[in-house]
């Protein structure tokens, strides 16, 4: 049988079984299939759940199943062809509803052409599965929701969520809005696995990942200031992409604030600001919220600094102290490019700080080859191009390439040679220098649009590419994060 009626079968008995067992909640469906049943809590009927801290948008029961619906949730343009031809489904002709005359009949005929990994990825389905007198298959639906990413990291539960504390009218909510910006973990597309890592950095993750696994644990113990960490290091390094990540990884929503815009667009509001920062993520727990550029409020404080910023910086050390990764289920990651403007009361507040260096010689070559993994270059030699890329970042290495690939585009090639990959680096090079210069031929009204945001320190006599203790930098490059934010600034 086609893949296609493997997939509209399971659809119509996760919909058949989850509207007749309200033992099953939203976390028992698939995150594929919980989004074309959300509703948006603008009817009467609000939804059936134990989250009194969810927005009142959710899944009603009955679940219809339309072509249209199937089309969404499955993928399948043509749903009730894939199935028509099966005895044990119908088609309602005035509404175009799907659905099964013989459950137990449908169910029989998916197991027999069901592998594990199908039922262990839903609920509701090894709800159903584990039910039978003799099951196929040793699935629990609790390991099925295990593995199952919960509706708090859907983008229509983040959606829902949002539009409550955010009253639309309001124009400092509006505002509040456009400084904080709420990815869920299926909008991000890159995955640890694509990230080079250093010994160092991948030590600081799994102990970060233990500690959510363990929460309980550390809390009856009394370790409750854990998971509040501090990346440190120069742009284009990669402190925001492993952030986005390890979100990902973890299926946790990423709220990502950057201090600047606080500070410089609305600094009388700045301290206010900051505490919704700190209440959205709360609202918005488990999840990770990263605060970019945290230098430009948690910096050494002066005698002539504004009242404003004083009152923010004390408001953000405060809200820091006030959040926990084991109570709120907050993880919290600081960014900043400027280590040297955090005081000491900054400084306390993380329990650990992880460095992200610029990457060596060795490194680079890595990052070159997870950069390429997918282009086709004849006879590639990456240890070449890093030999000659000395002072250049992971989001730098990636820009060469990207020049690169549209060059030979221009030549009408897909296929790259090692030196369009050479030529791409002598002018990102002398793209660099340019950067340098304020004015071209003397015109104060035209400025050199460098490439802001990379600090490249090409010191080629001091290269350390022979230390790679714990010198080695990750490749944060190959994010494909649709949302073109400032990977390579961070």
């Amino acid at each position: 049988m086609s893949e296609p009626a493997l997939n509209v079968v399971e659809f119509l008995l996760t919909a058949r079984q989850y509207t007749d067992d309200e033992a099953l909640d939203e976390n028992d469906l698939p995150p594929r299939f919980r989004r074309v049943f959300w509703t948006d809590g603008s009817e009467e009927e609000q939804r059936d759940s134990n989250d009194e801290e969810g927005p009142a948008g959710g899944i009603k029961r009955p679940l219809v199943v339309t072509e249209t619906v199937a089309r969404q949730a499955t993928g399948v343009d043509r749903p009730w062809d894939a199935v028509s031809d099966l005895i044990f489904t119908d088609r309602e002709e005035f509404s175009g509803r799907l659905k099964l005359t013989q459950p137990d009949m449908a169910v029989s005929w998916l197991v027999d052409r069901s592998e594990r990994e199908r039922v262990a990825t839903n609920p509701s389905l090894a709800h159903a599965i584990e039910s039978l007198e003799d099951p196929p298959f040793d699935v629990t639906r609790e390991e099925a929701r295990d593995r199952t990413r919960p509706i708090h990291a859907d983008r229509v539960w983040i959606d829902a969520l949002l539009e409550e504390y955010f009253d639309g009218d309001d124009e400092d909510d509006v505002e509040m809005l456009d400084l904080v910006q709420v990815r869920a973990p299926e909008e991000i597309e890159t995955t640890l696995n694509d990230l080079v890592v250093t010994d160092d950095q991948e030590g600081e993750i799994n102990k970060i990942v233990t500690a959510i696994e363990n929460r309980e644990y550390l809390a009856e113990i009394g370790l409750r200031e854990i998971g509040k960490l501090l990346f440190v290091g120069p742009p284009g390094t990669g402190k925001t992409t492993i952030s986005r990540a390890l979100a990902h990884e973890l299926g946790l929503p990423f709220v990502e604030v950057k201090l600047s815009m606080i500070t410089s667009q609305y600094l009388g509001e700045t301290a206010k600001n900051v505490e919704r920062t700190f209440e959205v993520a709360k609202r918005l727990s488990p999840c990770i919220l990263f605060i970019d550029e945290f230098d430009s409020v948690a910096k050494t404080r002066r005698s002539d600094e504004h009242a404003a910023l004083k009152r923010a910086v004390n408001t953000l050390l405060k809200s820091i102290d006030g959040v926990s990764l084991i109570r709120d289920e907050v993880l919290l990651i600081g960014a900043t490019n400027h280590p040297d403007q955090l005081d000491a009361a900054a400084w306390r507040r993380f329990d650990e700080i992880v460095n992200f260096p610029k990457p060596d010689r060795t490194m680079r070559a890595d990052i070159l080859r997870v950069i390429t993994r997918r282009m086709d270059i004849a006879e590639f030699d990456p240890e070449e191009v890093a030999a000659k890329t000395t002072g250049l970042t992971g989001s730098d290495l990636r820009m060469v390439l990207r020049e690169a690939v549209l060059e030979a585009l221009t030549d009408d090639r897909r296929t790259l040679t090692q030196a369009d990959v050479m030529d791409a680096v002598s002018d990102f090079e002398e793209r660099d220098n340019l950067k340098n210069m304020d004015m071209i031929d003397g015109d104060a009204d035209t400025l050199v649009a460098g490439d802001g945001g990379h600090d490249h320190d090409h010191d080629h006599d001091h290269d350390h590419d022979h230390d790679h203790d714990h010198d080695h930098d990750h490749d944060h490059d190959h994010d494909h994060d649709h949302d073109h934010d400032h990977d390579h600034d961070d």
